[in-house]
């Protein structure tokens, strides 16, 4: 496993995210719904660093199911909050084909968001599949299939306070020790 980000860098790059939405929304109100299950250490550490009064919620999207590859989207939204009137962050993990902030962002202004702006630890300079790209980003990085600091493989690696990029061998490793 090589460690891509560390913990150290991690945490300043939150902090430099969490910076510029405060400088963004000053002291307005926010909704800030995070899109599970990927940016939920991200969310937990944004939002004890942003410094307006927060409402806070939770969506889940997936559109990987056991593999590095995207597929299909899943949105679940049942336990959103009311977005209706508000200013909306949505808090996702990494922006890679970006179908996801693109669904859930359309979803947040069919539910009536006044305005509905996005934040990303990571945007993976790759081919995205759609014209939006994330308003606040806090690392750039290449295209490769990386784990820890809440992203996964398998439902592992979350728990890693860093960023890594797993091997051949080791994605093979994952998949034949959770396939039991």
């Amino acid at each position: 496993m090589r460690t891509l980000l560390s913990e150290d860098e991690l945490k300043a790059g939150v902090q430099k995210l969490a910076q510029e939405i405060d400088d963004h929304y000053g002291s307005r109100p926010l909704t800030v719904i995070a899109i599970m299950t990927g940016s939920l250490v991200l969310f937990a550490d944004l939002i004890r660093s942003l410094s307006m009064p927060q409402r806070v919620g939770v969506v889940q999207a997936s559109s990987y199911r056991g593999g590095t590859a995207s597929g299909e989207l899943h949105v679940d939204n049942a336990m959103m909050i009311d977005v209706r009137g508000r200013d909306v962050l949505l808090v996702d993990d990494i922006f890679d084909t970006g179908k996801t902030l693109d669904r859930v962002s359309s979803m947040m202004r069919e539910h009536g968001a006044v305005s509905v702006k996005t934040a990303v630890l990571l945007h993976k300079l790759t081919e995205h599949r759609v014209e939006m790209r994330p308003d606040f980003v806090a690392f750039e990085i290449p295209d490769e299939f990386v784990v820890g600091y809440g992203l996964d493989y398998l439902d592992m690696y979350r728990n890693l306070p860093y960023l890594a990029v797993l091997s051949q061998t080791e994605v093979d490793a994952t998949a034949a020790e959770t396939a039991t």
